[in-house]
């Protein structure tokens, strides 16, 4: 990957982070924030959704283009949805409990807490939410993280409800779940203090520290998302949103900046070139007879071929700008946009089933100049789009509107980050149009006296080393795992430290790894589980079996799978009486070889008492009859 002086190149880049929060109830309502399985669906509803005016008579240039493409969105509903999440209801006072971890981030970053919490609403019509708008308050204002090049300011912290789950894309437009929306949401704004992809990465990760650090964030994949704004002196800012991994920020910086570096660079040389944009025409006779499959797709139902010349482009709409990512592929970008498949350009034809002769055809069709015709100048590119009449239309449009954007550089706009650190066209920057007050909700006014600072990942990590004698590698991976507040829960209910930390963090590791469904185990199921094993009701040699049943029939209690499975321990006289047995069974290899038979015996004394013995119990009474023996 190309590196670059950042310095020089006036990277200047700010982080949003957004935190699920895990509450017991959603932000609005009293419903469960926990996901469900969309088979489990009991209903569904649908909404079409359109921008409105903001108090001012505007509109949000972001919620317009969504608009331009006509869409239904269905939504699954559950057994556990309520009228506020179909937008049949308004919504209920904002969640005390929240509003509290909401205030606990805000202590750790060193924010300021506003007097009062204003709801606001903020336009959202790509269907996340059943009624076209997000709710969303600001908290907190100016706090700072360090890290090792200097501090990032934080500018803002927002409570807001979690958009719906995206499910599948349909025939007429998207489904979304339910299960999702409402779930209390931080977002967390830096300044753009940062200078470099390393601090990017070394900022978000100080923040996801600080809000781990309050055990009361949700984990897994999807529940933290990093939205990056990056832009250099001479490009323009650009949002990046959707960043699923923190290992994954630094290559999304590094891979935009690459882009405005060769955008800029591009702009540069179609200056030189003299280039501009010709008007949109139609070339369909050209490919009246084409073999390539997706024109004559389009074709055969009654779709056209729209064409554009971009004149002085020959070359530079091949040219690469991100790995594996093109010019081409920006222009392809904004016609999906408008629900076309893409567009096809010379840079890359003949190719895809279009023939050299066709290529020629649709040159002269536009009036495109070859390279070599043009000694003094450089010649033109075309882009096509295939497709039914309108949607070509709407998409050839979108295509000459980014092309003409390429003249001047870099265009102010909202991606979608790749799961490669390379992102894609998503719409333009949202402006001030799509907020205005929440009228559904009073105001809260906070009161941070009643806010405890909650201990730091990195200070509970001496804690468990000083307080319960766990090992170092043992201690972070417990207070920086997703047990730790369950950790802190048993251990403050009497349960062995060492036993409650390796069972979280190694014994489920083993069962996970030997496919047993431990995502199904419950904090009450390890709660009881640990709580039968301290008491000496289940051996530390059941605990395995124990919480194999408990994932494999999570209906069951922990007492009720013990009694099933038979787990239950065995007193030390039917201990000693099994390990007799097999000294006896065992006397000539005994007398012959002493202690030397102790591990071949263990193994049958254990298999004998079939686990429901504490492994040093068995030892030690083992020991005593070889010793009586030999």
């Amino acid at each position: 990957m190309t590196e670059f002086d950042y310095d020089d190149l006036g990277l200047v880049a700010g982080l949003e982070i957004h935190q699920q929060l895990d509450t017991a109830t959603k932000l609005f309502c009293e419903c469960p924030t926990e996901l469900r399985d969309p088979e489990e669906s009991t209903r569904r509803l649908t909404r079409y959704l359109h921008p409105t005016r903001s108090e001012l008579g505007e509109l949000d240039e972001a919620a317009l283009e969504e608009s331009r493409v006509e869409r239904e969105f269905e939504y699954l509903a559950y057994d556990s949805t309520c009228l506020v999440e179909e937008d049949d209801e308004p919504p209920h006072r904002i969640d005390e409990e929240a509003t509290t971890v909401a205030l606990e981030i805000a202590r750790l970053l060193g924010m300021e807490p506003v007097d009062q919490v204003q709801p606001m609403r903020k336009l959202v019509i790509d269907g996340s939410n059943t009624s076209g708008f997000q709710r969303t308050m600001l908290i907190a204002v100016d706090g700072e993280i360090q890290t090792d090049d200097g501090p990032v300011g934080v500018e803002d912290l927002m409570l807001e409800e979690e958009s719906a789950q995206r499910v599948e894309e349909t025939d007429s437009g998207v489904r979304y779940s339910l299960d999702r929306l409402g779930i209390p949401l931080v977002e967390i704004g830096t300044d753009p203090d940062i200078r470099s992809p390393e601090q990017a990465r070394e900022a978000a990760e100080r923040i996801g520290m600080l809000l781990r650090s309050t055990g009361k964030v949700k984990r897994g994949l999807g529940t933290i998302r990093q939205d990056v704004n990056v832009s250099i002196a001479d490009g323009a800012r650009v949002e990046l949103k959707g960043v699923q991994s923190l290992d994954d920020i630094d290559d999304i910086v590094r891979n935009e900046v690459r882009r405005q570096v060769e955008l800029l660079e591009i702009a540069d040389e179609l200056a030189d070139r003299n280039a501009g944009v010709g008007d949109p025409q139609d070339v369909t006779a050209v490919f009246e007879g084409s073999d390539s499959g997706v024109i004559q797709s389009a074709l055969a139902s009654g779709g056209v071929v729209r064409a554009v010349r971009l004149e002085g482009f020959d070359g530079l709409v091949g040219r690469e700008i991100q790995p594996d990512r093109r010019l081409g592929t920006e222009l392809s970008d904004h016609a999906k946009r408008h629900g076309a498949g893409g567009i096809f350009h010379t840079d890359e034809l003949p190719a895809y089933g279009i023939t050299e002769s066709e290529v020629e055809a649709l040159r002269e069709a536009v009036d495109a100049r070859e390279a070599r015709s043009a000694p003094d100048s450089a010649g033109d590119a075309v882009a096509i789009v295939a497709d039914d009449p309108e949607t070509s239309e709407l998409a050839i449009d979108a295509v000459v509107e980014r092309a003409e954007t390429a003249l001047e550089g870099v265009p102010e706009e909202t991606r979608d980050a790749n799961e490669d650190a390379t992102s894609r066209y998503l719409r333009p920057l949202p402006g001030a149009a799509r907020m205005y007050p929440e009228t559904d909700v009073p105001p809260v006014e906070p009161d941070p006296s009643e806010i405890e600072t909650p201990e730091l990942l990195t200070e509970k990590v001496e804690r468990y080393q000083d307080e319960h004698g766990l090992d170092a590698g043992l201690a972070e991976q417990v207070a920086y795992g997703e047990y730790m507040p369950l950790f802190e829960q048993v251990v403050a209910e009497g349960v062995d430290p060492t036993l409650a930390a390796g069972t979280l963090e190694s014994t489920l590791t083993a069962l996970r790894r030997e496919d047993v469904p431990v995502g199904d185990l419950t904090d009450d199921h390890l709660r009881d589980a640990l709580a039968l094993v301290d008491d000496g009701e289940v051996p530390n040699e059941g605990l395995e079996d124990l919480l194999t049943a408990l994932a494999e029939d999570p209906s069951l209690t922990a007492e009720a799978a013990v009694e099933r499975e038979d787990l239950g321990g065995v007193s030390e006289d039917e201990v000693r009486e099994a390990v007799v047995e097999v000294v006896e069974r065992n006397a000539e290899q005994v007398e012959a070889e002493g202690m030397g038979a102790f591990s071949g015996l263990m193994g049958e004394c254990m298999g004998a008492l079939r686990g429901k013995a504490d492994g040093d119990l068995v030892s030690d009474v083992l020991r005593e009859e070889i010793q009586k023996r030999a």
